[in-house]
């Protein structure tokens, strides 16, 4: 049933209503509800078991009902976000570039002590020691407009004049266990995402190579947002790293905390001048 309910959760659905869950105490009918839509990065149940964990806490302390919301995948996150789907989204530096103009979405926070970096694994034993062995390879990339596990590393590739043959398989998670599988030589991924993988997995992989760092994931509303519930939330997320329940949930999906953010911070990402999603969010 678990299973079941956790899947439903980046399918067909958008969320779940975590003031509906037992273990909180905002099941009364008058909490508003805002939407908070995750970037999948990994599956829909990993990133549930995180996620919920860390919303309940805030919405005990914001008095709002945060509902858990993912996609299947990213490029169905991706149009998602385009249609204004989520009150609230944790998006990827680009997605908040490109989704800021339209349909107008607005960073608020970001992950606490942490810059945005991509890399390039391979697996532990393998024997590529540079970036040029791996010329002609099928490299697996989360998805095309994935900022630094695939736009910033086959920048890279292209600069060099590296050819590879980019494969999509949809997540983070999926990269790094096709790599440890041997299905690619190599792939793209960011630091926070590899570190979260288990073990077994994250053991068997090492870094080949890694971008300069950006301004990392936007935490952004939807211009709808009422003042009031999103200074609400701002308020809880600023004091998050000070409540014990909310620090263990944290603690799983590996953040310090969050800290303030203004949308400035991405002019970093902006001045690399991509567009690479505008004309896949046409097709």
């Amino acid at each position: 049933m678990r299973r079941h309910f956790l899947s439903w959760l980046g399918g067909s659905a958008l969320g779940a209503t975590l003031g509906g869950l037992p273990s909180l105490a905002l099941a009364q009918k008058s909490a508003r509800t805002l939407t908070v839509g995750i970037v999948p990065q990994q599956s829909a149940s990993e990133l549930a078991r995180l996620w919920i964990p860390v919303l309940g806490a805030l919405s005990e302390r914001s008095r709002l009902a945060l509902r858990f919301a993912t996609a299947p995948d990213i490029p169905a996150f991706e149009k998602r976000m385009a249609a204004g789907a989520y009150d609230v989204a944790y998006m990827n530096p680009y997605h908040y570039s490109v989704f800021a103009q339209k349909p107008g979405y607005v960073a608020f926070a970001k992950e606490k002590g942490r810059r945005l970096r991509g890399l390039v694994v391979v697996r532990k034993d393998s024997a590529i020691k540079d970036m040029k062995e791996l010329a002609g390879q099928q490299i697996a990339f989360p998805a095309p407009a994935s900022f630094a596990a695939t736009v910033l590393v086959r920048a890279e590739f292209e600069r060099t004049g590296v050819p590879i043959k980019p494969v999509f398989v949809k997540s983070h998670e999926s990269v790094y266990l096709n790599v440890v599988q041997r299905q690619f030589e190599a792939g793209g991924g960011i630091t926070r995402t590899l570190e979260g993988m288990e073990p077994a997995v994250r053991n068997e992989l090492r870094v080949l190579w890694q971008t300069k760092d950006y301004t990392p994931h936007a935490f952004a509303a939807h211009p709808r947002v009422a003042a009031a519930d999103l200074q609400a939330l701002k308020s809880a997320m600023f004091t998050a790293d000070s409540d014990p329940r909310a620090r263990s949930g944290l603690e799983g999906l590996g953040f310090k905390g969050f800290d303030p953010a203004q949308d400035a911070e991405w002019n970093d990402v902006r001045a690399l001048g991509i567009d690479t999603l505008a004309a896949l969010l046409r097709e």
